[in-house]
């Protein structure tokens, strides 16, 4: 029968073998995937290593920094890159080997070399400015205008930050008597929910772009690491892509993230953005009032080159008045002349026109007797033809119904009417006795 170890055996026996088998010290490469320090000093992490796409673990390991080390090497560090040592890293660290037969597989951390991890937060913050270059969208923020009137601004940050409240002091006390409509659009400014938080505020103000001239996104005085959340390829294309002019002041002078390089304007600090929007103001001011002054001085040119026309006409006046008199003299003389001379002319030229109207009068009264005398003879003519006497004498009658009326058509009889016939010598009454109608 083969011989069975006990468990504890087995791993005394792993853990002899390392000893013996790595007793150098080795630099390593590897991604922190979880970073925290005990109560007690000691600093505790697990390394983990992905596939080429980034995507599946592939190799995992424990690791400690004892407090002693871990003092000693994370201020160097933060110095050197500008941040503290978390999750997410890319670190390159000499470590010792160790198993213990209760703990397992650890490393122990001796040293680190910060060089490389600034190499890797380079490295990814020029991915992800090649990544919005090749997305067409880089320059697409710096390209909008400022308007000429920056007033109403559009403010990201945290309600309760230093940053903001002087920002929002040094607008309101401005030299220049400017005012400005600010808002705030709150969002977590470090730690793990800064893309979300950001994003969120973003979309809150392109939902009512119009409202606003401007975006501010400021974050005062802090730890310099907390900067990295904001190395966001999606927070880089969010303010690329805003509709309005973007500003950014991000922490101290010496700090530098992605979104300085796609806002419309860069500035170091929360006082630096509203320094930027009060000299913008101010620059207006300075316009406007500059095209005052040329305006008054345009309009004072033209009134005293009007005065000096007006001068000219009025000295020309006189002279002018002079002309005008004598040549109207020139025509009242010879109006005058042609008034002397027009009764003459004009009374006999009447009495030519009265023996016209005169002479054509007599004849038309001439024409009128004759045409009414010939218009007399004619209706005398008819009214004679007209005379019952002259149709009685030619044979016919007339005859009347016993109420005077002259009899027109046998249908106004009846028998036993008695009705009276007028000859040209007399009357004669007759009863009728049976009528007929003519066929």
């Amino acid at each position: 029968m083969e011989e069975t170890l006990r468990l504890y055996e087995l791993t005394s026996m792993v853990r002899q073998a390392i000893e013996l088998t790595f007793t150098d010290e080795y630099w390593l490469e590897a991604e922190l995937a979880e970073a925290r320090v005990a109560q007690n000093g000691h600093f505790y992490a697990e390394f983990i290593e992905k596939d080429s796409r980034g995507i599946n673990i592939i190799a995992r390991a424990r690791a400690t920094a004892w407090a002693r080390t871990y003092n000693i090497l994370a201020p160097l560090f933060e110095r050197a890159t500008g941040e503290r040592l978390r999750s997410g890293l890319k670190v390159r660290v000499r470590v010792g080997i160790a198993f213990h037969e209760l703990y397992g597989f650890s490393l122990n951390i001796v040293d680190i070399d910060p060089t490389y991890t600034m190499g890797d937060l380079s490295r990814r913050r020029r991915e992800i400015l090649a990544q919005l270059e090749a997305d067409g969208i880089l320059e697409d923020n710096r390209q909008l205008e400022l308007p000429r009137l920056l007033k109403r601004v559009a403010v990201v940050s945290s309600a309760g930050a230093a940053g903001y409240g002087d920002f929002c002091d040094q607008l309101l006390a401005n030299d220049y008597g400017l005012s400005f409509d600010v808002r705030l659009f709150p969002a977590v400014m470090q730690g793990v929910n800064v893309e979300d938080s950001v994003l969120a505020a973003l979309g809150a103000i392109c939902d009512e772009a119009d409202r606003w001239d401007c975006v501010v996104i400021i974050r005062g005085g802090g730890a310099t690491s907390d900067l990295s959340d904001f190395d966001s390829y999606a927070l880089a294309a969010a303010v690329a892509q805003m509709p309005l002019p973007v500003v950014v002041g991000i922490g101290h002078e010496r700090d530098e993230t992605v979104l300085d390089f796609v806002a419309h304007t860069r500035v170091k600090t929360p006082t630096a953005a509203a320094a930027l929007l009060i000299d913008h103001g101010a620059q207006e001011l300075a316009a406007i009032d500059e095209l005052q002054r040329t305006i008054v001085l345009a309009a004072q040119q033209r009134i005293e080159a009007s005065k000096q026309q007006l001068s000219r006409l009025l000295a020309l006046l006189p002279r002018s008045f002079a002309l005008v008199r004598e040549r109207h003299s020139h025509r009242l003389d010879r109006l005058a002349l042609r008034l002397a001379s027009a009764p003459r002319h004009q009374l006999l030229d009447g009495s030519h026109r009265l023996q016209l109207i005169v002479s054509r009068f007599a004849q038309a009264s001439r024409l009128k007797v004759q045409g009414a005398k010939f218009k007399a003879q004619s209706l005398e003519a008819r009214l004679s033809a007209l005379d019952p006497a002259l149709q009685l004498r030619r044979g016919y009658s007339l005859t009347y119904l016993a109420d005077g009326r002259l009899l027109r058509s046998a249908t106004e009889l009846k028998a036993g009417d008695v009705i009276t016939t007028r000859l040209t010598d007399g009357t004669v009454c007759s009863e009728v006795v049976e009528k007929s109608a003519t066929q």
